[in-house]
């Protein structure tokens, strides 16, 4: 999210010490940012898991120059087992003048920042039903909360940030990360001077009485809270588009009047961006839609689905925030335990997006992120305390060493199955426009590169500090070298960093750079140069996070020749046995996908049954790596429940399916 500045600062070069006293200090008012929104409650969210939201329909009243809400907030939901109450979050002093259901007043009151909703009768499970609900008031004003009223250039500004638990300083609605909405309606009636910007597409601007003007965004993908958004004030409008496979992708930007030749210059780069994320990770999500930028007042960007909010539109922001729309809005992490999946990737993409442009700057980019993170000796990517603010939105650890795990993994599984893996990651069925945790990405990684990367887990997301190499080396006979590889680690959660390591050697003519697969501390290898090396560098091009290495060259380290040792045997995928089946959608449609994966055996037969227990389908499949993913079509089979049935290497795995 808004940290992206504390990359911005090593994307433009090598950073000074003023500039990095800066990034301190932007990574401080971030935390102080959410603390605000955290010291009220613990948990961030009271409301009930006794129902899904479905949909929102939100209606706001609003004036820049008042801090002031009305609102009406309509949410469908179904119930997740039979109810006659269930709780929203709302931030207290906003009040709940009525609630309606299907137009008769219901019962409900407002403890504790809760808005508690009982129905007269039982309500009953996985029925699609709905509230109304009016409220009004002036939201708690945090000093850097989630509802902010400013002036630029003399005119009033009103926007929102709701990450992490913000929206219910607002607005009536599940404030956690997990359930997200089908869709959402934003209708934001505010002066005729103003104009609104928020998530989707704008359906219409229309005068109202008063001198107002009632405008309405629709957005129809799963959405969570936090990324529900609004902004008004007396805003200038532009519009571009990029070309997107078959689509011509709308891209709108809302700025200050006084920034205009500003946006107009620099927006126009994001477009470029655009194109290099949804060739490499796959389609931008949102594609039915838009993709847009709404300047506001605070000092970095908020990832606000389709509408990013941007301070400037510097091109660094810009590309994380973009990224966002793919990891942490279509994709969100399933606790801010996992935050590295939304910060992390995303700081990725805004690097990946930078060497892709300038690759003349992108060695020096990727040591001075490495320098940040081993400034220190430990620190856990996993956050430990979910209610420690300095350890989620930790630019060194969530943001910086979260990118540096996938920097590595894309040297460890090269260019192509990376690539690969994250769009593999993007396009799963059971996480795609839902709620994903490292398990999921780890899975995928592993299904694509047939490896078993719980070590690397192991090492760098749960484990704490880097390896510092020590590289002796001698010359042997036919221009071949003898190298020990060693390394000790700077905290004592790992003991032992299992990473490739480059070597440059070279001369003052030539060079050449092997990579040595270190498994043990100590280990010993030859390799044939074909020249005589004078010296050698560790990690050339800072792929990994490493610190304080040393190489010296020796008389001898041990007898060889220049004979390799023959290359280790290619490592055998393994998976967990457990045999996991899940469907997509449920209910489903035509065709459905049926994904299986952590089975231990190379085929599998599914089959399908019906309610009276006859078999509807049978087909016999190969699993990769124990995992596949089956489409089945179903447009001739009748309404109601089937059973999906998979059986492998002895083990049956059932799930129930609607139509």
């Amino acid at each position: 999210m808004k940290s992206i500045l504390i990359l911005f600062l090593f994307f433009t070069g090598i950073v000074n010490a003023q500039e990095r006293a800066d990034v301190e200090s932007i990574a401080r008012m971030e935390r102080d940012a959410h603390k605000n929104l955290f010291n009220t409650t613990a948990r961030g969210s009271a409301a009930t898991d006794n129902f899904d939201v479905k949909y929102y329909r939100c209606e706001w009243t609003v004036d820049p120059a008042v801090r002031y809400i009305n609102g009406k907030v309509t949410v469908y939901f179904k119930p997740t087992t039979t109810l006659t109450t269930i709780t929203l979050d709302l931030q207290s002093p906003l009040v709940a003048d009525s609630v309606k259901r299907n137009g008769n007043m219901l019962t409900f009151s407002q403890p504790n920042n809760t808005l508690v909703i009982t129905f007269p009768v039982n309500i009953n499970t996985n029925v699609l039903d709905s509230v109304n609900i009016w409220y009004k008031g002036v939201p708690a004003n945090t000093g850097f909360g989630s509802f902010i009223q400013d002036v630029h250039a003399g005119t009033p500004v009103l926007w929102t940030l709701s990450e992490s638990y913000g929206s219910r300083d607002w607005w009536p609605c599940k404030n956690g990360i997990n359930d997200k909405a089908d869709s959402v309606d934003v209708i934001i009636t505010a002066p005729a001077i103003y104009k609104a910007a928020s998530n989707g597409m704008l359906q219409s601007e229309t005068a109202v009485a008063g001198s107002m003007v009632r405008t309405h965004w629709k957005h129809r993908y799963p959405i969570a809270s936090y990324l529900v958004c609004m902004a008004v004030t007396n805003y200038s409008v532009f519009n571009n588009s990029i070309q997107l496979g078959s689509v011509n992708l709308p891209m709108v930007t809302y700025c200050y009047p006084e920034n205009l030749a500003l946006f107009q210059n620099n927006t126009s780069k994001v477009l470029e961006s655009m194109q290099l994320f949804h060739n490499n990770f796959g389609p931008y999500p949102f594609m039915n839609e838009k993709y847009g930028h709404v300047q506001f007042g605070w000092g970095g960007g908020m990832e606000h689905q389709t509408s990013t909010f941007i301070v400037t539109p510097d091109e660094s922001l810009m590309a994380h925030e973009l990224g966002h729309q793919w990891f942490g809005d279509k994709i969100t992490c399933n606790s801010w335990e996992d935050i590295w999946l939304n910060e992390g990737f995303a700081t990725y993409l805004a690097a990946f997006n930078m060497e892709t442009k300038y690759p003349a700057t992108a060695l020096a980019n990727r040591k001075g992120i490495i320098n940040n993170i081993t400034s220190q000796v430990g620190g856990s990517v996993k956050v430990m305390d979910t209610t420690s603010l300095n350890q989620i939105f930790d630019g060194r650890l969530s943001y910086n060493k979260g990118s540096y795990l996938l920097f590595m993994l894309r040297f460890i599984l090269g260019d192509d199955v990376f690539l690969k893996a994250l769009r593999r990651y993007q396009l799963d069925p059971a996480l795609a426009y839902g709620n994903a945790s490292t398990v999921d990405l780890k899975r995928n990684l592993e299904l694509e590169s047939g490896k078993n990367l719980a070590y690397f887990f192991a090492q760098w997301y749960t484990g704490q500090g880097y390896p510092s190499y020590q590289v002796k080396w001698n010359v042997l006979d036919n221009n071949c070298v003898n190298i020990k590889l060693s390394q000790t680690t700077s905290h004592p959660s790992v003991s032992f960093f299992k990473l490739p390591v480059a070597l440059k050697f070279k001369n003052a003519t030539q060079e050449k750079t092997v990579v040595l697969d270190n498994n043990v501390n100590g280990e010993t290898y030859i390799r044939s140069l074909g020249f005589i090396a004078d010296t050698v560098f560790v990690d050339p091009e800072a792929w990994l996070v490493t610190r304080n290495n040393s190489s010296e060259k020796t008389a001898a380290i041990n007898d060889g020749s220049c004979t390799p040792p023959p290359p280790p045997p290619p490592p055998i995928p393994t998976n967990s046995g457990e045999g996991i089946v899940s469907i997509f959608p449920n209910p489903i449609t035509n065709p459905f996908t049926v994904n299986i994966h952590d089975f231990k055996d190379e085929k599998a037969v599914v089959q399908v049954y019906n309610k009276l227990g006859q078999k509807i389908y049978s087909k016999t499949i190969t699993l990769t790596y124990g995992a596949a993913l089956v489409k089945i079509q179903s447009a001739n089979w009748a309404r109601g429940t089937f059973i999906i049935e998979v059986t492998a290497a002895g083990k049956t795995v059932r799930k129930q399916v609607m139509r």
